[in-house]
Order: structure tokens, then sequence, then C-alpha cells
């Protein structure tokens, strides 16, 4: 399994005369450390104690991948890419601030042009000693950071927007850092780090490193569930030469792409892959539990590649296609509405299932938009009463897997409706109703809000159409307004409209009633409105003259109850308002 493993100090690793190659694979995720790793390794360089010798900075491990036609080594760097990068980043600043150094000292110049060529290769100028992924522009950047540097020369463009990026803020740290230290003190650094010392752990395949990697890891280093599984499944490829490492990761990208960049994400779609299909012989393996959960994801996933890592890797990628479409819709998807309405709902939970219907019923069109439709539902009255709980959330959903499986050859949304409408799976009208009646915006403003939309999306014209729920820098643009405003300190105007002056009743009104459904509305510009008296809210226009209040031409504020030509606004308004809209609400969401 291990080739060699050698102590051996970075002047060595990095030395001027080898001519090897460091290559981090492209299946590696891009630089990440940040600046509490950047100081880490600094001052641990640097050492606390005065001692001229460097201290020790961890292991690497890599795979051999030199070949007879081949003379120059090459490693590939399985672990450690992150301390290698830092090492070499730290390198060529400090070749950058010696550079401007105007010293006749032989023995300088001899040390700088030693420092230059442990970066790059001294018989291929051009060539770099460490080549870094490709993600997210790692290894262009790199390549900048040299030029800038003075260790190269290749006089390309600046890419764009590279100080943006993790690797160029690094070495702009450490070039900050060293702005501050004598001449002579960048050199004692750099002969710190020439005398510090790592483990090289060598090791012949890749299947080794990473059986290595997760044995090493597994000791206490924290390594996500998904990174794992990546490194099992791609291992298990090549070794059975199923697939070449490079033709496995760029399989295995298409799934990530299609998942987005989200951890979370990832490892909710491994779980529910599995939780969704393991009625199938070809997904089910022998777990305790039955379902997948967090805790044994890795266990789950291990005996799915020794089932068939190719198999897997196939599969995964078609079903998180399948994934990609309700979780990132988009508008030309025939499902797209009932796909986005349950986005806005947080209707996760059901994704379980909704998997395994895009999966087995694709073709019944109508099946699909009802069921959708229907879990949209379903999520606002679960929302709004917690019932049912959330831990039951995916043996329900699971459950539900069963029963259409079960009824494959004659499945119907009658079906699944009843199965989700028992009473131990859904909360009943008069527990609805009631949550509807409770301070709605202070227990749950993410339903309040989703219900008012719902209720003037049901009633849009064409003059009254628009986007609610549109974003800006990641906020909705329509807000709910209080029309009764919140806050303690309630205006001289509201106090006398509802309380005819009594503060402390006005205070203990607005307590009991400010959060009701019937004191909430959209709009637009809830800045603008605030706490202004009922008729400015009511007649507010902005500097063009467009109605910017009630006079808004939402249903919301004219047709379901008439703000817009309200003079005042009272308790009693509250009250025949909320009455409204929860019969409304009602006859969407049952």
């Amino acid at each position: 399994m291990i080739q060699s493993a050698k102590d051996i100090p970075i002047h060595e690793l990095f030395s001027p005369e080898l001519a090897i190659k460091y290559v981090i694979p492209k299946y590696q995720r891009e630089y990440t450390w940040k600046k509490e790793n950047w100081d880490d390794l600094f001052n641990d360089i640097m050492g606390e104690n005065g001692s001229e010798e460097g201290p020790f900075l961890g292991s690497i491990i890599c795979v051999n991948k030199t070949t007879e036609t081949v003379l120059s080594p090459i490693l590939e760097i399985i672990d450690g890419q992150q301390r290698l990068t830092t090492l070499s980043l730290l390198y060529a600043a400090i070749h950058a601030r010696l550079s401007i150094e105007n010293k006749e000292d032989d023995e300088f110049r001899s040390e700088l042009i030693n420092l230059k060529y442990r970066l790059i290769q001294k018989k291929k100028p051009k060539d770099t000693k460490l080549e870094l992924s490709y993600q997210n522009n790692n290894f262009e950047d790199y390549i900048e950071i040299l030029e800038e540097s003075g260790i190269l020369e290749v006089k390309e463009g600046r890419p764009k927007n590279l100080g943006n990026r993790r690797l160029y803020k690094a070495y702009s740290f450490f070039s900050t850092k060293l702005e501050s230290y004598p001449f002579d003190e960048v050199r004692k650094l750099l002969d710190k780090i020439n005398s510090s010392h790592i483990i090289k752990i060598e090791v012949n395949t890749n299947s080794d490193a990473f059986n290595l990697f997760e044995s090493i890891n597994n000791r206490g280093v924290p390594l996500s569930a998904i990174d794992l599984i990546k490194n099992s499944l791609l291992s298990n490829l090549e070794k059975n030469k199923s697939k070449t490492m490079d033709d496995a990761f760029e399989e295995w990208k298409i799934v990530i792409d299609n998942l987005t960049e989200d951890p979370k994400i990832q490892e909710r779609f491994l779980r529910h892959y599995y939780n969704a299909f393991k009625h199938n012989e070809k997904v089910k393996v022998k777990i305790k539990e039955g379902k997948a959960t967090k805790s044994n994801l890795i266990d789950i996933y291990e005996q799915l590649i020794k089932k068939g890592a190719l198999l897997l890797l196939n599969d995964l990628k078609s079903k998180s296609y399948t994934f990609s479409r309700f979780i990132n819709p988009e508008e030309n998807d025939e499902l797209y509405k009932q796909f986005t309405d349950l986005l806005h709902i947080s209707g996760a939970p059901s994704y379980i299932f909704i998997l395994y219907l895009l999966t087995e019923f694709k073709n019944n069109k109508q099946l699909l938009k009802e069921t959708i439709s229907f879990l949209s539902k379903y999520f606002v009255r679960r929302s709004l009463t917690d019932y049912p709980a959330t831990r039951n959330l995916d043996n329900i959903f699971i459950g539900l897997v069963e029963e259409c499986e079960r009824n494959k050859d004659n499945i119907s949304f009658e079906i699944i409706k009843n199965f989700l409408i028992n009473p131990e799976r859904y909360a009943s009208d008069d527990i609805f109703r009631e949550k509807l009646e409770s301070n709605i915006y202070e227990t749950n403003s993410e339903a309040a809000r989703y219900i008012l939309c719902k209720i003037e999306e049901e009633n849009f014209t064409k003059e009254s159409e628009r986007d609610l729920w549109k974003r800006e820098k990641e906020k909705y643009v329509f807000t709910i307004e209080h029309i009764l405003p919140e806050g303690e300190r309630l205006p001289k105007e509201w106090i006398n409209m509802i309380a005819r002056g009594d503060k402390e009743k006005a205070k203990k009104l607005q307590e009991d009633f400010v959060h009701k459904l019937g004191n909430l509305t959209m709009t637009a510009y809830n800045s603008n409105l605030s706490n202004l008296s009922f008729d400015k809210k009511r007649d507010r226009k902005d500097k063009n003259g467009k109605s910017i209040g009630y006079k808004n031409n939402l249903y919301l504020n004219g047709k379901i109850y008439p703000l817009q030509n309200k003079k005042e606004w009272v308790i009693e308004d509250i009250e025949k308002r909320t009455k409204i809209l929860i019969d409304e609400a009602l006859k969407l969401f049952c």
C-alpha cells in the first residue's frame, strides 16, 4: 500500500535541482484556506522559541504517476494541496519582497535564484513545479502570481476578478505581512521555511491513496461525507478499470453541477436517492436504520460502490438531472409553477417522493401536476401547524413511495392524496383555521407571506399581475406590510384612531391585533410606508406620481376588502378582513 514515507525538509521537497512535478488532480476542490489558516502556518514557521530550526508542518499523500515515457517524477497530490499551495504562495511573496533589495552580495543573489527555481523547473523555466487544480481559475491565478512576484515570465493578461479569489488573497496577505519585515528578517524567515519539514507519503495507486486518506481523516480530521463517497467511488472505478480517474471525475462533476455547489444539497440528494429507490434490489443495502441518514450515509454508499460503482455513477448522474428540475426549475419546464410554489413554501422533505415520482411516472403529466400542486398545499398547512412533526416527514414520504409501489399498476392522484390526508399525517381543518386566526405573522412570517402571495396570484388581472417573488440582493422586493404599524412607538394618529387617545388601550390592541392576517398586506415600498398614518399610507405616491400605497391595484388592497377607499383603520376592520382572508385561504389550501 505505502511505497515510501519520509520526513523531509521543505528545501528538499522544493529542491531547485529536482525536475519534479506536483499535480493537483482535477477532482480536487479549489484552494480553500482562509486568513486563520495563513496566520497559523506563518506563525508555525516563525516559531515562538526563537529556534533557528523550522517546525513540522504535517503530511502529504501522493501517488507516483511517473512512467517510463516520462523521465521527470510526477507526483499526484491526494492530500496536502492546501499546505503545498500556501507554502508556494509564501515563497512567491518572499521572492517579490527580496527582489526589491539592490544587494551586491553574491550569496544573496544565488539564494534568490534558488528560490525562483523552487517554484519553476530549472531546465524548463516556463513550467511550474506545482500544477494546481483548474477549478475556479486556480492554476490561471497561480501563474499570474508567479509572474507578479518575478518568478515566471509569461506576459499573459491578468485574469478577470483575480483579486476577489482566495489564491490571490493569500498571496496579498503574505506580501502585506512581509512589507514590515526588515531585509535580514525576511531572509531568516526563508531559512526557517527551508528547514521546516513534512512527512511525504507515496503510494502506488489512487485506491491506496484514498484508503490511506480515509484512514487518516477518520482519526480526527473532519471530512465531509460527500468527499469520502466521491473519493471511494472514483478510486473503485479506476481500480476496476471501469474508467480512468479523469473520466470518472468528469462524470462525477456532472452530478455535482446538477446539484449546485452547496454541500447540504449534495448530501440531501444522496440521502433522497437511497430513500426513494431502496425498494429496488439494485439500490437496497443492509443497514440497521432502514433509511439513509447523515450518520449512515457513508456506509450505505460504500456498499453501493461494492455492488457496482459504474452502475451507481450512471444512475446518480441520471437522477441528478431529475433532481435539478425541482431544486432549480427552469421557466420552460411544464411544471415550473408547481416546482416554484413548492420551493417558496419550503417543501424539501417531499423531494424523496418527487424524485421517485418524476422517475417512475414521468409520462403521466396530469398525475405529476396534480400531485406537486397538492404538495404545496400540504406544506402550507404543515408549516403553519407544525403537524406532522419534522422528524416524521422522511418516514411519511418514504411510506408514500412504498404505497405507490404497491399500487404501481393503477396509480392515481387519489391514492397519493388519501395517503397524505390521513389524520396521522395531516392537520385538521379546525387546527388549520385556529392557526390562521392566531397572530400568524409572529408565529410564522414565511407561511403568512406565502398565503398572502397565493391569494393575490389567484386573483391576478392583466393590470395587476406582477412578480411577488422577485428578489434584489437576496431579499424579496415585495414584503409584508403591517397596516396598523408594529413597534413600540405607535404614532399619535394611530392611538387616536384605534383607542380614542388612550395610550395603554392602544398598546394592548396593537399587541393583540397587529400580527393578525387581516392586518397584513403586500408592498414593494415598506420603508416608504413604515408607521405613517393610515390616510398617508393609503394615498402614498412616488416622485413620478405612481401609487405605492394601498391604491396600488393589488387584490389584497381592493376587491377583497377596500383599503383603498377606507377613511380609517380600526380593530373592527382587522377582524372583518381577517375572516375574509381566512375563508380565501381555506378555499386555496383545503
